[in-house]
């Protein structure tokens, strides 16, 4: 395969053919902050906290499904940037209902995380209030849709990973909203494993482990990575 090589914020970096730019920058010790990207599955670009600046392309790019090209030169970081990603994490808070102080991944979420990485004390956006159930059907697990952020990497990762394909998402627009089987309480739908993978995957406190309260939640990333990894050398099968 060949390489390509190009700049991210004036770094020389080679990498092969076909990576993305947010695999290359991560290869040359750069940050940029994701909330959808989540290792070991595909990449869907749906919440653009990775957008990044190419020379010659008069629009924003998600790094993490935009391929490397030979002389691309890419900014990760300039006021303009910085805004738009403090602005998407504003509208996150507003769209949803995420009082930190009561959940149970508080101080262990992304999210929160990237509200402090971003600078962010306060949103502009009034704030919508939805009226979110909680679904606590499931004998092990819940989730409270108040707290989901739409990243769908509950869904890329019951499917690409578990194989069960117990999640989806349904509606559209401010309706919009990840549901278990055909839209069914999650603990009627006989597909699910009760594996897990789906808690450790989200970013937030929004499917979480019963018996969990305030801050108690600590998400497993090491038992998902080994998951991914071993799936990939074939060194178990379900």
């Amino acid at each position: 395969m060949s390489v390509k090589t190009l700049q991210i914020n004036g770094v020389d970096v080679a990498v092969e053919e076909g990576a993305t730019i947010l695999q290359a920058a991560r290869e040359a010790g750069i940050h940029i902050p994701t909330l959808c990207h989540l290792d070991g599955v595909s990449n869907v670009g749906a919440c653009r906290l990775c957008l990044v600046e190419v020379a010659g392309i008069n629009k924003l790019l998600p790094a993490c499904v935009t391929q490397v090209a030979e002389g691309m030169s890419v900014s990760t970081h300039n006021e303009q940037i910085n805004e738009y990603r403090r602005m998407i994490v504003e509208m996150l808070f507003a769209e949803g209902n995420h009082v930190c102080a009561v959940c149970v991944a508080n101080g262990n979420c992304e999210l929160q995380d990237l509200a402090i990485e971003v600078g962010m004390d306060h949103s502009r956006f009034a704030y919508r209030f939805p009226e979110r159930e909680v679904d606590i059907t499931h004998p092990q697990f819940g989730i409270d849709h108040n707290r989901c952020v739409l990243c769908t990497r509950c869904v890329r990762v019951c499917d690409e990973i578990e194989g069960a394909h117990v999640w989806d998402v349904a509606y559209r627009g401010a309706a919009a909203k990840v549901v278990t089987g055909l839209n069914q309480p999650w603990g009627a739908v006989e597909a699910c494993t009760s594996c897990g993978k789906c808690v450790d995957a989200c970013p937030t406190g929004s499917i979480f482990r019963k018996g969990a309260t305030v801050a108690e939640m600590e998400k497993d990333k090491a038992k998902l990575e080994f998951l991914v990894t071993a799936r990939e050398r074939k060194e178990w099968t379900r």
